[in-house]
This record gives C-alpha cells, structure tokens and sequence, in this order.
C-alpha cells in the first residue's frame, strides 16, 4: 500500500484534470488551481523557513569528519571541519551545488568472516545530479513561456542542450528530458531494489516521485508525441496572462497541458508540507552552516537560566538542621538555645 496508493494517486490527479478540462473547466485548471497552488507553495515556504530560522540553536554541532583545527603543523581539512566564515561558505557551496555529502556517500556490508567492509554508492550522487540539474535546466527553459522576449541564457540552455533530428529538423531533441527521466526511474528503483531503504520508505517518499514522473512525462507527451494538438501560442498566452494577473484562457489548447499543469500545481501545493523542503533547509542546517570552533571559542547558551551561585556555607546555613538530622557532619554547629 505504500507505492500502490501513491501511483494510484497520481493516476487519479491526472484524470480528474483530463476529464474537467474535457468538461469545460478550463478556467478553473488554468487558472484558479495554479493561483491557488502558487499561494500555497509561497505562503508554505516561508512558514516553513521562519519556523527553521526562529528555532534555538545553543551549541555548535557541526558535522564533521575530517582533522579539526589543532596544533599549526598539524594538517586540518578546511572543508570538513571548517572554523572560519569563508570556509563554511565553500562547504556549503559545494554540498547546495555538488551534493558533496551525498558523494561522500558509503554503504556498509558484512561478508564471510565475518567482515564488516564500507563501499561508495556513487551512482546515487549521480543520479541526483541528473535528476537536480535537470530539472534547473528544464524549469529555466520555461521562462520563455512566462516573458514577453526570448532571454539570453535560456537560448545558450537550447544551443546546450538541445539537438536535431535530421527527419524532424524543426523540433529540437532535449537531453535533459531524457535524463530527468533516468535520475527519477533511478531514484524511485532505489526504494524498490534495495531492501533497507524499502523497508523505511513511506507512501510520502513514493507520492513526490510518482508525481514528478508523471509531469516529466505529461511534459514529453505534450512536446515530442501529442505536439500537433498543442498549440504554443496559445499556451504562451495563457502563461503571460498569469504572470500579470490577467489570465485568459484560450478554448484551443489540449486536455493533457492542463493535467500537465494541475500535476505542476499539486506538487507546488505539496511541497511546503513534504520533504522537499529540503531545498529551503539545507540553508538552515546547523549541521552545515556552523563553524567547528567549539575548541577555540567558548559558546555560551543564551537561553540558559540565570542561576546565582550557591556556596556551600550558605547551602549549610539553609539545610543545617536537616543535615544534622541525618547524620551528616557539618562545620558549624546549630546555636543553643
């Protein structure tokens, strides 16, 4: 029930938008359900990273794995314990935009022996490379479909990734759409293959993928099979009227660019409430973002109580007696009298 209910999910999101576009509600799929999405995913986002942001962070817990700053003839690696500001900022660059972490990945075994031997998984840093960049590359395309002119990257993002067909000269062939495939296939395989992680995979680790295979697909249909019945323009058409508040829904455009796009709308919608918000968290991560300088700096936890000192002499002139009473030898005796 866990991948079943997912897929059956997302099948079920798809017709609902294919049959209500067919019935003519066009504006609803095409308009309200994106603002409404829209609202969501930014209302979502920032409540999501002022709650992070507003959360007490007493103690530098770095993660590190790599020799800390010590004694200076003693090699320390910068990037895996770093202690200055500029050296965080270089670790962070490199695990936002080249999953460091994740190529550091290992994978731990026990054969005959018994042995306990560490492995690399690199082909799980590499599949979500393809799939993360590919779908940067395929979101920056989308710009042209949102401006009112061609933007300049988005012609180099063509001339890169793009290529044709000599049978079909004026449709270009992109990469990235082949690739986003293989990085989701890859990553949802993963869940099934590997009896660990299927085992602590849930429903909402399986609804994202299934989710953004089927806009991956939608989006292919609608481009290289179905393209003869969509029409460009008017989807561009549409896309400007949302982008200035005046949405106009032109009657000739096809049933599968609005499933395309409630599916685009849902997972705006979901996002704010799933573990994609890692892309906002991984800025807020202590573990991360904090210098490991514990051993040269004393951190002091701010949200401690103020606790006045209490020394023994006035902790036995409050407790005598009972102490006393117990048998416990004390320095001064109680008055007489």
């Amino acid at each position: 029930m866990k991948y079943t209910f997912p897929l059956v999910a997302v099948i079920a999101l798809a017709l609902i938008a294919w049959i209500g576009s067919a019935l003519g509600l066009q504006h609803l799929f095409g308009v309200v359900v994106p603002y409404a999405a829209l609202l969501l995913f930014v209302g979502g986002f920032c409540w999501r990273v002022l709650y992070w942001a507003k959360s007490p962070v007493p103690f530098r817990i770095p993660t590190t794995c790599g020799q800390g700053f010590s004694m200076p003839w003693v090699k320390r690696d910068k990037f895996e314990a770093p202690v200055s500001t500029g050296e965080v900022l270089c670790r962070m660059f490199m695990e936002i935009f080249l999953f460091r972490s994740l190529w550091r990945n290992t994978k731990a075994a026990v054969k005959p022996g018994p042995e306990l031997t560490y492995s690399a998984t690199r082909w799980l840093w590499l599949f979500g490379i393809l799939f993360h960049y590919s779908m940067l590359i395929i979101l920056l395309r989308h710009l042209r479909l949102f401006v009112g002119s061609e933007l300049f990257f988005v012609k180099a993002l063509d001339a890169i990734d793009g290529f044709t067909l000599h049978p079909t000269p004026e449709l270009s062939l992109y990469l990235t759409d082949a690739l986003i495939l293989v990085g989701l296939i890859a990553l949802l395989a993963r869940r099934f293959v590997i009896k660990t992680v299927n085992y602590i995979s849930l429903a909402n680790d399986y609804f994202p993928l299934f989710l953004l295979i089927g806009i991956a697909l939608t989006g292919i249909l609608m481009r290289y099979f179905l393209r003869s019945g969509v029409d460009i323009v008017a989807i561009k058409q549409l896309a400007l009227g949302l982008t200035t508040f005046k949405p106009v829904v032109p009657a000739d455009i096809a049933s599968i660019f609005y499933v395309h796009l409630f599916l685009v709308s849902c997972l705006l919608a979901y996002f704010p409430f799933s573990k994609l918000m890692h892309m906002g968290g991984v800025f807020l991560s202590p573990t991360r973002n904090l210098a490991n300088d514990s051993r040269m700096r004393r951190h002091i936890n701010p949200w401690n109580p103020d606790i006045r000192p209490h020394s023994y002499a006035s902790y036995e002139d409050e407790f005598r007696a009972d102490m006393i009473e117990q048998g416990i030898p004390v320095e001064k005796e109680l008055p007489q009298g």
